[in-house]
């Protein structure tokens, strides 16, 4: 362990800052009011240096009731706690209190201080912690190490400092892999820097000058300095307690219970799934209570919605729902505690199952099920879960993010699950994309049965739009997506690909026998007509065709070449364009150049279409036009000369 955070808890007036001062030097009470009234209001904060070398940042928590809210803003980042009891007084309100919160924030080391044992005899003092290990039985502190000291005198605190370095080597690192956290305790301004925010790193390394997001008002910002333990650093770890500058930002858009993170990793919610324990000192709970959450370093208004019952018992647990009066964000498995309304009191807490929930109905056996996957279940049951739930392709990076999982158990897992056939890799531009075997052959399925109806209806046509099938019935998926979707149900052999449609692979534009032999017939009158061809109306009234399929066919005959589009409404056989464009580039190789009039009699013609012709052999680079008349481009003389 190279990085530790050690928090203090117990009653008001135990002696907490006087331990800290004693054991660091430093006098955590910052304000005036903390001074004049010998009480901790806000948050302190000292470094300690045990005897091992080991670096640790104290953060110093009220103890009084009326000041517990500014304690949990604290307490949820710490490894280890030093609950402090005074000798004189022993067990009392707040110590409790704490003891409660240490528990639903699932701190698992600590040691017990007894202070001001100077007040006291032995006697005494052996009654007194005769009283701590019956109240401590059962908790996560029943076997932490019980130390006697005196801020005054100094006795214990060699024994306490040896005592919290032992225990210290069994706390289990924070991961300094993974996205940047650090939950706001504190924000100020400093005069030519700007705005400061302190907190301890939850997760992830964080270096000078990385960008940064804070949510959950999704601000944008960077790290312009770092401090860790008033030194100033380049970068600082999970595990220490870390002050940064902030750049673009004022100090009123980063409240207290703001979180600074790694831009993308979190969501804004106003709901989150949750595991909620009730403590056995609380009254029971109904449904849609309105209580106090107090996540992170957040205090959030919030009503309970219990999903399996009407009324949560004290020393129960259940599924249940937070309705947010204002957003938060959180990851899978952070921890939370509630308290009541009025009056206010700690009454429970407990973990975070999913940080961006969707509104549930309750008394759904399906609901609890799927929240009893998403606590309990292993990586392949939850990953598999929130596939089916997105009913989208997701990236491990997303998949991570809506799981709670590491990005790493994510990827290994979807290749786990890709083995056996029960997820498609979808690739993606640099990266890889999930979608659950099952739900690709229904959509597969899906769209070779809208292209067959669509190849029934519309023989002539190449295939179905892209872009109409994805808005149609694939509408919460982007473009990419659906396109890489696409090329992967091409490999299958299960669609063809034109530039804008999607055929079977079996399917060939062609008509009916029937409209074949219309086809041929119109066809005989472009070609008989030469380079006098009909209007379209008329020729199609000739072949016997009209409404809708009429112009079915011109687009079929345009696509397959048959027909050629010279300008609105003026089309020409194929054929018989070519044939006109090798009589006009023989005469410019022997004449040099012609007029419209010159064309006209060249072609047997008018100038009604002689003309269009002219200007849609200049389109095609044949021909170009120098004043009145017409001569070869240079591609065209180069050909001559090759």
């Amino acid at each position: 362990m190279s990085h530790l955070i050690i928090g203090t808890a117990g009653h008001v007036d135990h002696g907490k800052t006087m331990l800290v001062k004693a054991l660091t030097g430093v006098d955590t009470d910052r304000l005036k009011e903390e001074k004049e009234r010998g009480i901790s209001i806000e948050l302190g904060f000292a470094s300690l240096t045990m005897p091992s070398g080991l670096q640790a940042g104290i953060v110093d928590v009220p103890g009084h009731e009326r000041f517990i809210k500014n304690m949990l803003a604290g307490v949820g980042g710490i490894d280890l706690v030093l609950l402090v009891i005074a000798a004189d007084e022993g067990v009392m309100p707040q110590t409790k209190e704490h003891m409660d919160i240490i528990q639903l924030l699932q701190i698992p080391r600590g040691v017990v201080v007894i202070t001001k044992v100077d007040l006291v005899d032995r006697e005494w003092l052996d009654l007194v912690r005769e009283e701590i290990k019956d109240f401590l039985k059962g908790t996560t502190l029943e076997d932490a190490p019980m130390v006697e000291v005196s801020s005054i005198t100094g006795q214990g605190l060699d024994e306490l400092l040896r005592a919290i370095d032992l225990v210290a080597q069994k706390v289990k690192e924070k991961p300094a892999t993974g996205h940047v956290r650090l939950p706001v305790d504190r924000v100020f301004s400093v005069t030519g820097f700007g705005t400061v925010v302190t907190g301890t790193l939850w997760s992830g390394v964080l270096h000078t000058g990385d960008a940064l997001e804070i949510m959950p008002r999704k601000i944008a910002s960077r790290a312009r300095m770092l401090q860790v333990h008033g030194q100033k650093v380049e970068k600082a770890r999970a595990g220490q307690r870390v002050a940064i500058n902030l750049t673009g930002v004022e100090v009123e858009a980063v409240p207290r219970g703001s979180v600074v993170a790694t831009p993308g990793i979190l969501t804004p919610s106003y709901r989150m799934d949750v595991r909620l324990i009730l403590l056995e000192s609380a009254r029971p709970l109904k449904n849609r209570a309105r209580v106090r959450l107090h996540l992170g370093t957040a205090e959030i208004m919030c009503r309970v919605i219990l999903l399996d019952r009407e009324e949560l018992v004290p020393g129960d647990t259940a599924p249940a729902q937070l309705e947010l009066e204002e957003p938060a964000a959180a990851l899978q498995g952070d921890r939370f505690v509630i308290r009541s309304y009025s009056p206010v009191r700690t009454i429970g807490g407990g973990k975070i199952i999913d940080p961006v929930a969707p509104k549930h109905r309750r008394m759904r056996t399906e609901v609890i099920e799927k929240l009893l996957t998403r606590e309990k279940g292993t990586p392949e049951e939850i990953l598999l879960q929130q596939l089916n739930s997105q009913q989208n392709i997701l990236t491990a990076e997303e998949l991570a993010r809506a799981s709670g999982l590491d990005e790493q158990v994510v990827i290994e897992t979807m290749q786990n699950l890709a083995k056996k056939n029960r997820i498609r890799t979808i690739p993606l531009e640099n990266q890889v994309s999930y979608l659950p075997e099952e739900i690709y052959r229904q959509w597969a399925e899906k769209i070779r049965s809208v292209v067959r109806e669509y190849h029934r209806e519309f023989p002539l046509r190449e295939g179905f739009p892209r872009e109409e099938m994805r808005s149609r019935f694939f509408a919460r998926m982007n473009n990419k997506h659906f396109q890489a979707l696409l090329q992967v149900m091409e490999e299958d052999n299960l669609v063809k690909l034109h530039a804008q449609e999607i055929a079977l692979p079996e399917f060939t534009p062609q008509p009916e026998r029937k409209l074949e032999q219309k086809i041929w017939y119109l066809l005989e009158i472009y070609k008989e007509a030469n380079c006098q061809p009909p209007a379209w109306i008329e020729a199609t009234r000739q072949a016997g065709l009209d409404g809708p399929m009429a112009q079915e066919i011109l687009q079929y005959l345009l696509k397959k070449g048959l027909l050629v589009r010279v300008a609105d409404d003026l089309y020409f056989h194929a054929e018989c364009l070519d044939k006109a464009r090798q009589e006009l580039i023989n005469y410019l190789r022997e004449k040099g150049e012609i007029t419209v009039g010159e064309t006209r009699d060249l072609l047997q013609t008018s100038r009604k279409y002689a003309l269009p012709l002219l200007e849609y052999f200049d389109r095609e680079k044949t021909t170009k036009r120098v004043g009145d008349k017409r001569v070869l481009t240079k591609v065209e003389k180069q050909k001559i000369r090759l």
